[in-house]
């Protein structure tokens, strides 16, 4: 099955075109607009140096409601002894800058380069990207971020430098969208640090349901505002 190839036009190809792995298109550009379209259908980019855009649809796809966030003996004694303190949106840019410093297994460089920095930092200042930041003191130690359409939150990436601190930042984030009235975070890969966390597999039927309820959302009512 060819991979499509995007020109100036903002337009997708159904994810039931997508390559086995997940791969549906590449090319195309980084504008906020792109952006949103794909995320409304809960397509990302992900993509390296020296790579073009490459726009992706995974599923099954791990998911979980936020007030089903799993917070584990160990998590509640750190929360509990206000280790550290969790703010919103007051640090995005480093947030991001943050997460793609970060070491992970079985990955050579990071696909957080500049371009997409500036990309969802556009996004921040139009109030659709967040970012939770963790701080031990005054000292930022853990954070994630993602984008906020209807009633889910897309998650894109965290980081820790300081155990337990990306889920402390996790478990506060989850309890505000539950509050107020967000119905699920999409994670997207399928990691153990997530699966640890509460999150699930949401089969690929469901998973296009919870997207078209979403956008009926979108359209019948006004953007929820995180803060």
């Amino acid at each position: 099955m060819p991979v499509f190839a995007l020109d100036d036009e903002l337009i997708f190809p159904h994810p039931s075109l997508r390559e086995p792995d997940g791969l549906m298109a590449v090319g195309g550009d980084l504008s906020p607009q792109r952006l949103l379209l794909a995320y409304r259908w809960g397509i990302f980019p992900w993509y390296h140096e020296g790579q073009p855009i490459l726009w992706w649809w995974l599923a099954p796809r791990l998911m979980v409601r936020p007030e089903d966030v799993h917070v584990s003996h160990s998590v509640r004694n750190v929360i509990n002894k206000k280790k550290f303190a969790v703010t919103f949106d007051s640090d995005f840019t480093t947030v991001m800058k943050r997460c793609g410093s970060v070491n992970r297994a079985g990955q050579e460089g990071t696909w957080i380069m500049p371009e997409m920095i500036d990309a969802y930092t556009s996004l921040h200042q139009l109030g659709y990207a967040h970012s939770v930041e963790v701080w031990e003191g005054d000292q930022l130690v853990g954070g994630l971020y993602g984008i906020a359409l209807g009633r889910i939150f897309f998650g894109e990436s965290m980081f820790a430098e300081s155990p337990n601190a990306s889920k402390v930042g996790f478990v506060f984030f989850a309890q505000h969208l539950a509050s107020l009235g967000f119905l699920w975070i999409d994670c997207q890969q399928d990691t153990p640090h997530m699966r640890s966390l509460g999150a699930d597999l949401v089969e690929e039927e469901d998973f296009m349901h919870i997207l078209r309820e979403n956008q009926l959302h979108m359209m019948n009512h006004k953007p929820t505002t995180l803060l």
